[in-house]
C-alpha cells in the first residue's frame, strides 16, 4: 500500500472521528446534517485519492452515489426543517 494512501486515510479517519461526534452530540438537527455532509464529503475524498494515487477510475460509480445521497439527503433534512418551522 502506497505510504502517501496511508496518510491520507488516518487524517481523513480521524476528520471522520470528530465529524462522528458532532452527529452523535449536535445540538440541533442542522448541527447534524452538516456534519454528515462533512462525513460524505470526507469519504470521497478518500475515494478520489486513492484512485489518483493507484491511477484506476473503478470507484467513479461508488463517487457518484453517495455524492447524490448526499444531496438527496440535505434536500430532505432541509423540507424536514422547513415544515417543522411552519408548525
Amino acid at each position: 500500500m502506497n505510504p502517501l494512501l496511508i496518510v491520507i486515510i488516518v487524517v481523513f479517519g480521524i476528520a471522520a472521528l470528530l465529524t462522528l461526534i458532532r452527529i452523535v452530540r449536535g445540538p440541533s438537527i442542522l448541527d447534524r446534517a452538516v456534519a454528515s455532509d462533512v462525513l460524505l464529503t470526507e469519504v470521497l475524498c478518500v475515494l478520489g485519492a486513492e484512485m489518483a494515487i493507484n491511477h484506476h477510475t473503478r470507484n467513479l460509480p461508488v463517487l457518484l452515489i453517495v455524492a447524490a445521497i448526499g444531496v438527496f439527503g440535505s434536500i430532505a433534512v432541509a423540507r424536514f426543517v422547513a415544515r417543522r418551522e411552519k408548525s
